[in-house]
């Protein structure tokens, strides 16, 4: 089953957001924790749905950052002033970038465009949705179990499409919290974000598959559950190996990694849903894998 509407996933996952930017609430025996960090715009849906679904906010004591991107980490300045009890949770190489003077400017730069494209600017003011940076405050790598009541999140290093990616894996729930790392729902494909590096991206996707998943959980256009969940990373690694062809007999073609890159985008598109991310993103995601592979194509 898809579900991409907030709500309830499992007893103890409940999605929060909007269909282009998903957060999930776990629910643990008495603490919960908040994993993913959403685009700016959606705080007022945040805010209507915590009381929507009764939550108890004292009770969430981990905002947990998958990656430190602009729309996986917009939503938290906000919230860890609303919640200062909650501890902010990334790997390091997240807590490095998220310092750093450059990625606080660009990813303001892309809130202030997120706030204006979706009529946001009174709210922004009222909320004070600026972006000054985020402070890490509890760093973890591969192999980490943080617990959350009686559930227990095993952190994963599953880089490729970051650096500083991580994913959560819940036992418990057999849920897989993979955001960007295992491929972004795209329409009935999936679109392969492999920013990074590929050949680590692919390599971060068989980890996660892996494991036992009947929950999968990216950070955009929903959860999948039963089979749906079960196939998902599958489709991802499929995914993954028929772009990376696609993208390198594009590049064989034209020789060259621009246009390659143009003609990329354009096709990417033309077949996006109306509320995927901006073309001035997907252009900077082409082009690095663009880049990545003709290294190593030149290298072969």
């Amino acid at each position: 089953m898809i579900i991409n509407t907030p709500g309830k996933v499992t007893d103890r996952i409940l999605l929060l957001g909007r269909n282009e930017s998903n957060v999930h609430l776990l629910k643990g025996e008495g603490e919960y924790a908040l994993i993913g960090g959403g685009m700016v715009h959606i705080v007022p849906e945040i805010l209507e749905q915590l009381e929507m679904f009764g939550i108890e906010e004292e009770k969430i004591r981990r905002i947990i950052i998958l990656h430190a991107h602009f729309d996986h980490c917009g939503i938290v300045p906000f919230l860890k002033k609303r919640w200062p009890h909650a501890t902010v949770t990334a790997s390091a190489k997240a807590k490095e970038l998220l310092a750093l003077p450059k990625v606080i400017q660009g990813i303001e730069k892309m809130n202030q465009v997120l706030i204006e494209k979706n009529a946001r600017q009174a709210a922004a003011e009222e909320l004070g949705l600026s972006f000054q940076g985020i402070e890490v405050e509890e760093v973890v790598k591969e192999g980490d179990i943080l617990p959350c009541g009686d559930l227990t999140m095993k952190v994963l290093d599953v880089p490729g499409h970051s650096s500083c990616s991580i994913a959560i894996h819940v036992p418990e729930e057999k849920a897989m919290f993979a955001s960007d790392a295992g491929g972004i729902p795209f329409g009935d494909k999936i679109f392969t974000a492999a920013n990074s590096n590929f050949d680590k991206y692919q390599e971060s996707l068989e980890k996660m598959a892996g494991y036992e998943i009947d929950v999968h959980l990216p950070e955009h256009y929903g959860a999948r559950t039963g089979q749906d969940g079960r196939d998902f990373l599958q489709m991802t690694i499929e995914a993954a190996k028929a772009d990376r062809s696609i993208l390198e007999e594009c590049l064989s073609r034209n020789k060259d990694v621009k246009k390659s890159a143009e003609e990329i985008t354009d096709k990417v598109m033309a077949e996006a849903p109306a509320d995927f991310l901006p073309r001035e993103i997907i252009s900077i995601v082409v082009g690095q894998m663009m880049k990545y592979l003709s290294k190593q194509m030149a290298e072969a």
